[in-house]
């Protein structure tokens, strides 16, 4: 909504978990915060108002975040006694730098939309009453789209942030070599020789 994109856990509710619980639960959550890291095609984050904790660690799931100009980012889980659980100490180590990430989860402080910007927290800052149209507007640009060069370049991208130089590159030249096997492929250097660039029309296959 326009004041809380996400604003975290039930407090009350993990208040009254034991060890016992939150390793049963543990799991779940990681997994359900992944399943939205892995959705084969490009997604954003449309941060209005407050996303904390698991708010934001879920708009740390998305290829890219548009936030309004008041929004406030953070991960105070330590101002609970804990750390974050559902990949925060992870996923935001690698999109801000450790220095960064330690700030913020050292500390459990808000971040103001300009500083989130500064340092590459979110992608663009917008007025409140433009977020969504901003989010639209950057996703639409993908809904026709080659959707399997798209989702080859994302499963690229951040299995190659997990592993070594060497195999990032492995991983990279089986995809490159797969996508001749689509018909996009086709359709799009086609274009390309007839049309020139930026003209093709692709089909997703």
């Amino acid at each position: 909504g326009e004041k809380v994109f996400a604003a975290g856990a039930d407090i009350k509710e993990m208040a009254a978990m034991s060890y016992t619980d939150m390793v049963r639960r543990s799991g779940a959550l990681q997994s359900s915060f992944s399943a939205v890291a892995r959705i084969p095609k490009p997604v954003v984050a449309a941060v209005t108002g407050y996303a904390l904790g698991g708010g934001c660690e879920l708009a740390l799931c998305a290829d890219v975040r548009i936030a309004a100009d008041n929004a406030k980012l953070g991960q105070p889980e330590i101002l609970l006694g804990i750390i974050p659980g559902a990949g925060g100490t992870q996923r935001l180590s690698r999109l801000v730098g450790p220095a960064k990430a330690k700030d913020l989860v050292f500390t459990g402080r808000f971040v103001s939309a300009p500083e989130a910007l500064q340092i590459g927290l979110v992608d663009k800052v917008v007025p409140p009453d433009e977020v969504y149209s901003a989010a639209w507007q950057w996703a639409s640009a993908f809904a026709t789209g080659p959707a399997f060069a798209l989702r080859a370049a994302k499963e690229c991208i951040d299995r190659g942030l997990e592993v070594d130089l060497e195999t990032g590159l492995e991983i990279e030249r089986q995809q490159f070599a797969a996508l001749f096997a689509t018909q996009d492929r086709a359709a799009g250097m086609t274009s390309f020789v007839e049309s020139g660039p930026g003209k093709a029309s692709f089909e997703g296959r």
